[in-house]
């Protein structure tokens, strides 16, 4: 059988999508049967210089996970593509964005202070920022840029397939190597652009029970509930959950455990806005038989309950949100 030749690139990312592909476990024997890594800096002593180094067309299935947040995650991105057969964006940063791309937020010189000067864990007596430019020991350098935005992967290069999670779960990543396998021994593969992860919500898989009318007064955090039942929907016990906007495949693990999903699988295809659709549902579950009785004051306390909004409905697909466009630039 001749091995696959694959290569897993990164931008913007914190490396957990390269411990997915390590949680396999044994199953990792499968990918090697079928793939040769020949670039995965995080797994292997590879540098840039081997990826370019490759021919063109050489990689028959190039990863790439994180969000392109940097002039050099790009850089590598259109390299990946020009050296890849295939490009996979894999995981939810490349995906959508993910959470880097929280900081497409007009609000760049508060992110830098707290990043650089405010938190706890950080000494910066001068106040030093990111520079262009820089000079270790009489030798200049021209650094990376940070971009204006942190973007999915295909705002830069054509993207062929798409595996959502954060990080991708094991189930799907089973699913890749099961489609890598066909590859080698067929050559076929899924349509471009497939999906390789559920295609109903995630409230399809999750086995909860749910009333005929979810409904619920106010949102509660689950340290909060004095015990929560394991069998009927976390939404109709008040706890936010963004199941019924966000796609299945991921088995509804964080559900069996009592907590509500986060929504790292991103939308199904019949989306645009994963954020607006959820907060469509929720207004829609809301006591409505009640509304007349909610004074401005009780939504303000409902309100209250959800304290970062934008990082609890966008936290992984701001990127690519509709809200995202109102404001493409950041402050000079």
């Amino acid at each position: 059988m001749n091995k696959l030749k694959v290569a897993v690139a990164l931008g913007a990312t914190c490396a957990g999508c390269d411990v997915a592909i390590l949680d396999l476990n044994e199953k990792i024997l499968d990918v090697i049967e079928i793939v040769d890594f020949v670039f995965w800096p995080t797994a292997m002593d590879f540098k840039l210089d081997d990826l370019k180094a490759l021919k063109d067309g050489e990689v028959d299935v190039g990863l790439y996970h994180g969000a392109i947040g940097t002039e050099e995650d790009e850089e590598i991105a259109k390299i990946l593509r020009k050296k890849s057969k295939i490009v996979v964006a894999f995981g939810a940063c490349a995906n959508f964005g993910g959470i880097p791309s929280l900081t497409n937020m007009p609000y760049e010189s508060k992110m830098f202070d707290v990043v650089y000067k405010e938190s706890p864990s950080t000494s910066n007596p001068e106040g030093t920022l990111p520079q262009k430019e820089t000079e270790i020991e009489g030798t200049k350098l021209t650094l990376p840029g940070i971009r204006k935005r942190a973007d999915s992967l295909n705002s830069v290069i054509d993207v062929d397939y798409y595996v959502p999670g954060c990080p991708p779960m094991v189930p799907l990543i089973e699913q890749v190597v099961d489609v890598l396998r066909v590859f080698v021994e067929k050559g076929t593969l899924p349509p471009k652009g497939a999906v390789i992860a559920g295609q109903d919500t995630l409230c399809k898989e999750c086995g909860r029970t749910k009333p005929e009318t979810i409904s619920y007064k106010e949102f509660v955090s689950p340290q909060e509930v004095k015990e929560i039942d394991p069998d009927l929907c976390l939404l109709s016990q008040g706890i936010l959950c963004l199941g019924p906007a966000t796609r299945s495949g991921c088995g509804a693990l964080c559900t069996k455990m009592n907590v509500g999903c986060r929504g790292c699988l991103g939308p199904t295809d019949k989306v645009d806005d994963h954020g607006l659709k959820m907060i469509s549902a929720l207004t829609s579950l809301l006591e409505v038989e009640h509304e007349e009785e909610y004074t401005e004051e009780d939504f303000d306390k409902l309100l209250e309950k959800i304290p970062d909004p934008l990082g609890t409905f966008y936290r992984f697909t701001y990127g690519v949100s509709m809200i995202s466009k109102l404001h493409p630039d950041k402050e000079e």
